[in-house]
């Protein structure tokens, strides 16, 4: 059994920051159930691009608010308390965070393995370095 709590993973490696997001990686890779879940924080008034070609990830909004702009039709989707949104055909779009920051619980697959940030074109590498 694998038992973490949320201040544990914030308290360690599993704890990636960048400019517009964090992300707390409680479960990973190395865990090996196939998936891995995620805390992540998108911070108020702020925009990343975000094209997953490697993942598939499904979002569910905890608190805050935000839209999803998708670029392939520019839709424009809000985001709130109790939203789920899956990006289940590598959607590439815009993620923008709202008057308030948004907590997001996320599932990636195939999983992390922990230390992933977007590169220039917003992908995830496939394989990345691993938290100790």
């Amino acid at each position: 059994m694998i038992v973490r709590t949320l201040a544990e993973c914030e308290n360690s490696g599993r704890k990636i920051v960048t400019e517009t997001w964090d992300s707390t990686r409680m479960l990973l890779k190395d865990d090996k159930m196939g998936f891995s879940f995620h805390i992540t924080t998108i911070y108020a008034n702020t925009e990343t691009h975000i094209h997953y070609q490697n993942h598939l990830e499904s979002v569910y909004c905890i608190s805050g608010n935000g839209e999803i702009e998708t670029l392939a039709d520019g839709r424009i989707y809000r985001i709130e308390p109790g939203t789920l949104y899956v990006l289940d055909k590598h959607d590439e779009h815009l993620l923008r965070g709202g008057s308030d920051e948004m907590k997001l619980a996320c599932v990636f697959n195939p999983p992390l393995n922990g230390k992933e940030v977007h590169d220039a074109s917003g992908v995830y590498p496939l394989e990345a370095e691993t938290v100790a």
